[in-house]
């Protein structure tokens, strides 16, 4: 008998013209003590799934079964973790916890609770946080709580919607590694939603697609067979799991392929067609965006941000020292915390420099300029304009001499260039956040800057999206090579983006601590990454770079040759 089996489960909601079919025909059989990974994208109906299985949700259609027995509301034998965490406001984290932890085991003694509740505090590393309260935790340390309160109930099944996506990748690897454990010691069945395909592979038996909604429905399942325990850095070498990440990692690209063909379809927008398509972008942009420095077109010198505290400075950043060439793309990379969007606030000029400096084509940078765009991880648009007048805001400004046809052809060039050429008249509050991201990459080129500073723009992103999105801004920046600073935690985003890697140690006082050029012909793809023979020897040097880092040590730097081999190439 199966443990966990969904037998033609069908949800739906609103009723009339508005009802909306988010589930079709799911069926699915868990064996007990099976690790499942369901693979879902936003909008696929993933937590209306878990919430199904869970009991919090009835199906309109179809039946949950557990054990045989039909599921017909919550119990403590389902232990779900949300991607959004919800906990008492007014409890601490010990007292968030514990109010699981008693209803759950009122039969053991309070010493024996209370040694359960700190244990899984400290098993996800908030035990100096054990006297605070969420209004003072940051949202990766809410969802921490979050987690170690399903885990301190032992329930017999361990529902995860996305629960570790809102954490660094430290704390991340972290509790990734404590539910295998967990998972092998106990033997829990497991069902676990995430858009991570190596966090998939690290920790499933199976892993199985759900396409997108409306009636979502289950694609084919792929079967991890790959040895226990899975060590990430030799999964690295492991060809079976190269070529299973591969068919995974294409099966979803062609998912989200066939999704923008539908959309293209279905979605009924302003026909507004732009009056520019050639690959040249308008004279005006390229007017701007000339300088006759290409060697050392940015430098960055002994630059260094210290900050007051009650217990004296604190050194965040100190002696940063690079130098780029014109056209250049740099990825930055480091574990949470370690700087990296300190040093692109100071180079946007939002963060005063405490030491050293910036200088950006020959002038030093002191405060900020339109010669410098920023995406950040959350676009910042007004939400009652539409995307082109929310583009042609900065557009008006930095070309004041060009004429109204010419800003006009700049914004419209950008936006059909990022898949918005038929969205351009849609206030910026009907957008998806996929849309909305797009929509700032467009303002970004569209201002022709010198420098083009990207604040892990995909982040709040599912995977789905951030692939397609990494594919317009490489297609974008093909076409104009602006200089570019990407800030990113994801490996695979800094390897496919950047012509180098830089590697930033932990702070307090973070420095560069290595520096990797990427020798991989441009333009790139993922597809083209996937298959390029140097790829993993890359991805296990970023890998090995990180858990060399962890727990706050700070390897040796080694950049010196690598920044010279970059004037070299100028």
């Amino acid at each position: 008998m199966a443990f966990l089996e969904l037998k033609g489960v069908c949800k739906a909601y609103g009723e009339g013209s508005g009802r909306s079919s988010v589930l079709k025909d799911i069926y699915l059989t868990v064996g007990e003590g099976e690790f499942v990974a369901i693979v879902g994208f936003s909008g696929s109906g993933k937590t209306t799934l878990i919430s199904t299985i869970a009991g919090l949700v009835a199906p309109d259609r179809g039946e949950v079964l557990l054990k045989g027995v039909p599921v017909a509301g919550p119990g403590p034998d389902r232990g779900v973790v949300f991607q959004s965490y919800s906990l008492m406001p007014w409890l601490t984290v010990y007292g968030n916890v514990a109010l699981a932890v008693n209803a759950a085991f009122k039969s053991l003694s309070r010493a024996a609770r209370d040694a359960r509740v700190r244990h899984y505090v400290d098993m996800v590393g908030l035990t100096p946080a054990l006297d605070r309260r969420p209004a003072e935790l940051s949202g990766g340390m809410r969802q921490r709580v979050a987690v170690a309160r399903a885990l301190a109930m032992s329930p017999e099944i361990l529902l995860l919607d996305e629960p570790l996506s809102a954490l660094d990748a430290l704390t991340r690897a972290k509790l990734q590694d404590e539910i295998e454990r967990i998972w092998e010691d106990d033997r829990k069945t497991v069902v676990l939603i995430t858009n991570d395909v190596d966090e998939a592979l690290l920790l499933a038996d199976r892993i199985i697609p759900l396409k997108p909604g409306p009636d979502a429905t289950f694609g084919p399942a792929f079967k991890v067979d790959l040895p226990r325990p899975r060590d990430r850095a030799a999964m690295n070498h492991d060809e079976a799991f190269k070529k299973l990440r591969g068919e995974v990692t294409q099966y979803l690209m062609g998912v989200g392929m066939e999704r923008g063909a539908e959309a293209g379809e279905t979605i009924a927008l302003p026909k507004v067609v732009p009056i520019t398509q050639s690959d040249p972008p308008p004279p005006a942009w390229r007017d701007a965006s000339k300088s006759a420095i290409a060697r050392g077109y940015v430098e960055f010198f002994r630059l260094q941000k210290v900050y007051p505290t009650p217990k004296g400075p604190l050194t965040v950043v100190e002696s940063f020292d690079l130098k780029m060439r014109q056209g250049e793309f740099v990825s930055l990379i480091g574990h949470s915390g370690c700087g990296k969007s300190t040093v692109l606030s100071m180079t946007a000029g939002l963060t005063t420099i405490s030491g050293g400096g910036i200088v950006l084509d020959g002038r030093e940078v002191d405060d900020a300029g339109p010669e410098r765009a920023v995406v950040f991880q959350a676009p910042s648009l007004m939400p009652w304009m539409t995307a082109r007048e929310n583009v042609a805001l900065g557009v008006d400004r930095v070309y004041p001499h060009a004429s109204k046809g010419e800003r006009r052809d700049i914004v419209e060039y950008y936006l059909a260039r990022v898949g918005l050429g038929e969205a351009m008249d849609r206030s910026a509050a009907e957008l998806s956040n996929g849309m909305k991201q797009r929509v700032g990459i467009a303002r970004a080129f569209a201002l022709s800057p010198k420098l083009l500073l990207l604040d892990e723009p995909f982040g709040m992103l599912d995977s789905l999206t951030r692939w397609e999105l990494q594919e317009v801004l490489m297609d974008v920046w093909r076409r104009t090579e602006v200089t570019a600073v990407c800030v990113t935690h994801d490996v695979d985003e800094a390897i496919l983006l950047g012509d180098r890697v830089v590697m930033m140690t932990n702070g307090p006082r973070a420095t560069i601590g290595n520096v990797m050029k990427v020798d991989i012909p441009r333009p790139r793809t993922r597809k083209a990454l996937l298959d390029h023979p140097q790829y993993y020897a890359y991805r296990e040097e970023l890998l090995d770079f990180l858990e060399a880092c962890e727990g706050g040590a700070k390897p040796a730097p080694k950049m010196a040759e690598d920044n010279d081999d970059a004037e070299e190439a100028a």
